[in-house]
């Protein structure tokens, strides 16, 4: 009598508390907000190259480029996150880790492929502690991640002696300096990135569980799913993108700085709830995400070229991320 039921495990936790029409509705509702974004993100770029000279220089479109490649690549794994209904501020932190830990094995003589994926592990492990944490301790997820991001930030410095370092490796510089046919290499990495989640969030179980536990992880449970286990699963993938961004800011920066990354995770949280990604769980999709990216690279750099200075355009960064979340607010009123 068991096995019939689980073979629809996969489809009945997808439309959990919601009717058809209105999965039609928020699909709607989505596909016109990612083109409102996508006109916003033109209307900027419009603004800023009449405002300055040098922003339709092809060398500043790769500057924007590699900057938003970084946010954009550890932002995916915080969009899943926030999908689900949970919310990670270790992100910025995990990426200091991560520069630190593939510059101290690379200087120790460790071959590249082999610190490459020890730094892996070891977000992987941050990932781990964070589900850890957030589904056996029940701890809540801002409260447990606001406390990781400070343990790992405070590790990364005591490590490193808070003194950065060169990296010296030549192949290890090609992850983040190469290019192919003109197109640096972060940024063609990041956009495939962005295709394959798409798909896995599209077409796998995995995907459909994750927005299914967003959307109401007690119908889920009442499914079959095993909610706990798939919350573990996202926190440690989140954690991966944020330290493979790392592996990649490492190489860009020839350089192991423990300060890198420091105050990511505001610009990355702002652009996944700008893209369209609910804080209540359940809703976002990662092109949305990409948008937002885009949108918050494209400020910082345009800030940057007209000299406007660090502290206004942090304020110009906390005012989108409210914005973004009092948007999210109005939708998910209606939605109800």
């Amino acid at each position: 009598m068991s096995k019939p039921e689980t073979t629809q495990q996969p489809e009945a936790p997808v439309t959990a508390g919601r009717s058809g029409s209105s999965m039609v509705r928020l699909s709607r509702l989505d596909f016109m907000r990612d083109l409102i974004l996508l006109g916003a993100w033109l209307a900027l770029m419009a603004l800023f190259a009449v405002l300055s000279p040098y922003f339709l220089m092809v060398q500043n479109f790769k500057n924007i480029g590699l900057a938003i490649s970084i946010i954009g690549i550890s932002a995916i794994g915080a969009t899943l996150i926030i999908i689900s209904g949970g919310i990670d501020l270790t992100v910025g932190s995990m990426i200091g880790l991560s520069v630190i830990t593939v510059g101290a094995l690379l200087t120790a003589g460790v071959a590249v492929i082999p610190a490459m994926l020890l730094t892996l592990l070891v977000g992987c492990l941050v990932g781990a502690i964070n589900g850890l944490l957030i589904v056996k301790g029940r701890i809540n997820p801002l409260i447990a991640t606001l406390g990781m991001m400070s343990i790992i930030r405070g590790f990364a410095f005591v490590y490193s002696g808070g003194i950065s370092h060169a990296i010296v490796s030549k192949e290890y510089g090609v992850l983040g300096r190469g290019s192919i046919l003109g197109i640096p290499g972060p940024i063609i990495a990041m956009l495939a990135l962005y295709a394959i989640v798409w798909a896995i969030m599209k077409y796998t179980n995995f995907g459909h569980y994750v927005y299914a536990i967003g959307d109401n992880a007690s119908a889920c449970r009442l499914a079959g799913v095993d909610v706990n286990k798939w919350r573990y699963v996202v926190y440690i993938v989140g954690a991966a993108f944020a330290a493979l961004a790392g592996m990649f800011l490492a190489s860009l920066m020839q350089a192991s700085l423990p300060q890198a990354g420091n105050g990511y995770e505001l610009t990355i949280i702002a652009a996944v709830i700008l893209g369209g990604a609910s804080l209540s769980g359940g809703v976002g999709n990662v092109f949305g995400t990409l948008l937002g990216v885009l949108i918050m690279g494209t400020l910082d750099n345009g800030f940057t070229l007209l000299n406007v200075p660090a502290f206004y355009q942090m304020i110009a960064k906390g005012a989108v991320l409210i914005f973004a979340v009092f948007i999210d607010q109005l939708r998910t009123g209606g939605y109800e």
